[in-house]
């Protein structure tokens, strides 16, 4: 009987505590559904709270906004601009100018895109105020997705998040990726208490630099933890998958610590053994079940049977990343694979309010409060993405043009437009890159496809590789091919994902003037080298430091095969006038039709050279 009163005070916390978060979860889709119905007001009201801060900066008062916080003349006398546009006032900044250049607040470091600038990385400013924006999105999602899989409070989430390599600028700001700042944040590592965020990954497992230790140690107490796993996921469908395959390398060694509750000596980090060990002691029986199923002939569904109680899949597999939808479906036996919000560098955006829709399916609806949106209607043919009005000579629009931009509650239903984002934090009518495609509307809010990357052909995680840059690398390895009277007739890529890591892979058609002359594999090895080494700084970090793609492959094709390219596609519909070879190929019967005509193989030797940090400005650790 003395218990009564210990399990009555306990029934009654468990109360409070439900009725806090269902009141918490009201208030979060409240406020999606107050901003998405009022959608045009809440974009009025953050355009000219941006400009009214920001009044003043230099870059306004050079455009001649002076003061001015209304729509129609923002609109007549600010330019839609690129990264270059912005560059100079940026490195400015990145080399310790102070002065209000693009915002009236302090600068507080930059964000390095995935996308680059002449090879590197760009640098996207940010200030404090914009963790708390960021935050705010975070707070959206699970409030939305526990209408569609309740009960995720009562378990874990077992997510594999990493840091990156960050460097300061001359200026002393520091430059990193955003998820690495939000990790490094307050807003993360002191984040109260939530059923919703409680992962099986201690935050000093998450904020280890070393990415084996880290990976290491986020599979070991998540498999230590596995019947309380409800979801799982990663940033990116190919970092989950990466994880999975780490774990078929290192299951013995993971078994063995759970079986006698100690940790691998090569987890040398004092912090994160000592945070793995609060939740760590010996189970041999678990140990047990783990070399069971990882010794299994067939990995088919391992995630459903070493965390039986999964519900979905939380990765994002949109654009580039569909490629790997097949690999998430045999792994997990098709459990649902859910993308539940749309971010970047520059901003954060919104989130997906039907996460169990289809990978093919999903849409994002834009949350009006994260920055002021316009769109930039575009044409898609033949694969060539092309802007309603691009420009020429300068690279950012014309005002005169504005009338080509519309409003977030002006786009139209099918259509496919370029996002261009006006950011608290000092970018203007800013060309994002991604080109988006309307499917539906959350009030007056429209609901958008990601539909890809403007003008990315080659993809494998975070990496990012255009048409020029990859003529460019491909112009600079075949300056090896010379000496040996050997030229290159033709090329295509593919980005290959059927091991992991993925690779590139550039199918050569190779002419020799001399029919005599034979071309050494060292040469071909070279060449492999020499294309890493032309590609930009994201590419030679997946592949030196985040091991995320393996070594570029160079497949050798007999004479004649891109004439029997060019015949399969004029056979299926296309214009002999308008065909040109296609840079990159990813519809299957190509692929098997190169594949069929490859006589010989060449890999890159060795890693390409990359060190942390952007090559101009980029100082010590």
């Amino acid at each position: 009987m003395p218990e009564a009163p210990n399990k009555n005070l306990t029934a009654e916390k468990d109360s409070v505590v439900e009725n806090c978060k269902e009141e918490k979860n009201k208030k979060a889709l409240q406020f999606i559904e107050d901003v998405t119905s009022n959608a045009d007001e809440v974009q009025k009201r953050v355009l000219a709270e941006i400009l009214s801060r920001n009044a003043g900066v230099e870059y306004l008062r050079r455009h001649g906004l002076n003061g001015e916080t209304d729509r129609q003349s923002f609109k007549k006398l600010m330019p839609v601009v690129t990264y270059e546009d912005l560059q100079p006032d940026i490195d400015r900044i990145a080399n310790g100018d102070t002065s209000p250049i693009l915002c009236s607040q302090t600068i507080s470091e930059f964000l390095t895109s995935s996308g680059t600038s002449g090879g590197e990385r760009k640098l996207m400013p940010t200030i404090e105020e914009e963790l708390e924006r960021r935050s705010l999105l975070y707070s959206l999602l699970m409030p939305v997705m526990n209408q569609f899989v309740p009960g995720l409070d009562k378990g874990k989430g077992m997510y594999f998040l990493f840091i990156k390599s960050e460097a300061k600028t001359p200026g002393g700001l520091l430059a990193r990726p955003v998820l690495t700042s939000y990790y490094k944040s307050s807003y993360f590592k002191d984040r109260p208490f939530d059923p919703y965020t409680n992962y099986t990954s201690p935050n000093e497992t998450i904020l280890c630099s070393d990415s084996y230790q880290s990976m290491y140690s986020q599979l070991l107490c998540g498999l230590i933890q596995n019947t309380e796993v409800l979801r799982v996921g990663a940033v990116f469908a190919s970092g989950f998958i990466r994880a999975i395959r780490f774990l078929e390398k290192n299951w013995p060694f993971l078994c063995n610590d759970i079986r006698t509750g100690t940790i691998d000596a090569r987890i040398t980090d004092l912090s994160v053994r000592e945070s793995v060990m609060k939740i760590f002691e010996a189970s041999p029986c678990l140990a047990d079940f783990i070399e069971a199923e990882c010794s299994r002939e067939s990995w088919k569904g391992i995630i459903t049977r070493l965390w039986p109680n999964t519900k979905y899949i939380d990765v994002i597999v949109t654009g580039t990343m569909s490629q790997y939808i097949q690999t998430l479906d045999y792994y997990s036996n098709g459990l649902p694979l859910v993308c539940t919000m749309y971010a970047s560098s520059e901003c954060y955006f919104g989130v997906n309010m039907r996460p169990l829709s289809k990978p093919s399916e999903v849409s994002y609806t834009l949350i009006p409060t994260m920055a002021y949106f316009e769109f930039l209607l575009v044409n898609r043919k033949n694969g060539v993405i092309n802007t309603l009005s691009e420009p020429s000579s300068d690279s950012a629009l014309n005002p005169d043009e504005h009338n080509k931009l519309v409003d977030l509650v002006d786009v139209k239903l099918g259509h496919e437009y370029e996002l261009v984002a006006t950011t608290y934090a000092g970018l203007y009518r800013y060309r994002v890159g991604d080109i988006l495609q309307v499917a539906g509307f959350k009030n007056k809010a429209p609901q958008f496809n990601f539909i890809c990357r403007k003008n990315v052909v080659l993809s494998i995680d975070s990496d990012k590789t255009d048409e020029v840059e990859l003529q460019n690398a491909v112009k600079n390895a075949a300056n090896h091919l010379s000496p040996f009277e050997a030229s290159i007739v033709e090329y295509t890529s593919y980005a290959d994902t059927s091991s992991i890591p993925g690779h590139y892979v550039l199918y050569w058609e190779v002419e020799l003037s001399n029919s005599d002359a034979l071309v050494p594999p060292s040469v071909f090895e070279d060449c492999c080298l020499t294309i890493e080494e032309s590609l930009n700084s994201v590419y030679r970090q997946g592949r030196v430091s985040d091991k995320s793609i393996g070594p570029l492959e160079i497949k050798m094709v007999e004479s004649g095969t891109f004439d029997k390219l060019m015949d399969y596609a004029l056979s299926n519909g296309a214009s002999i006038n308008q065909y040109k070879t296609p840079r990159c190929v990813k519809y299957a019967p190509i692929v098997e039709l190169l594949n069929s005509r490859v006589v010989s193989k060449y890999f890159s030797p060795k890693c390409p050279k990359w060190a942390p940090g952007h090559k101009q400005w980029c100082t010590s650790n």
